[in-house]
């Protein structure tokens, strides 16, 4: 996922503020996650429970990443479809509801899991959390689809202007 967003930054990194923004939320959501699951290079006790403030960072940088998606660049490329033809508005059409499905897991978790989290909860929160990963991993592709259409888009209307 890390690397992903990396090579992201690196390809349209710099074209729009949005997209910047976002890639960086990204970034930092993958590096919570990582976090929270104890995974490479971050190390976690396998028998404990994150504590309940790391739980309820990682939620807010889900919720805050979510957001920025639906309601700054996902509005963008929307805009721009409008502008450049049908066939971007069917590649978004087609892929908003996909990436809906890891929003709806991603709501779920955050409400199962941001304000309480108990020791009952064990092993019911660590195959949430490798599901939302995967969930977000999807997302993250389907995403850059979107991304570099905008980006695409973009590019041949700052060269046409």
């Amino acid at each position: 996922m890390y690397r992903r967003v990396q090579q992201a930054q690196q390809k349209w990194g710099g074209s729009l503020t949005a997209i910047d923004n976002w890639l960086d939320e990204r970034q930092q959501l993958i590096v919570s996650y990582c976090k929270l699951a104890g995974l490479p290079p971050f190390e976690k006790d396998r028998h404990t429970l994150p504590a309940q403030e790391k739980v309820r960072e990682f939620c807010q940088l889900l919720m805050d990443y979510l957001s920025a998606g639906h309601f700054e660049v996902y509005e963008r490329i929307v805009t721009q479809c409008a502008v450049n033809g049908t066939d971007s508005r069917k590649l978004a059409d087609s892929l908003y509801p996909k990436i809906a499905v890891s929003t709806d897991l991603a709501l779920s978790f955050n409400d199962a899991y941001a304000d309480h989290l108990s020791t009952r909860d064990s092993a019911a929160f660590d195959r949430q959390l490798s599901d939302l990963g995967q969930a977000l991993e999807e997302r993250f592709e389907l995403e850059d689809k979107l991304i570099d259409t905008l980006h695409a888009k973009h590019t041949e209307n700052s060269a046409t202007v």
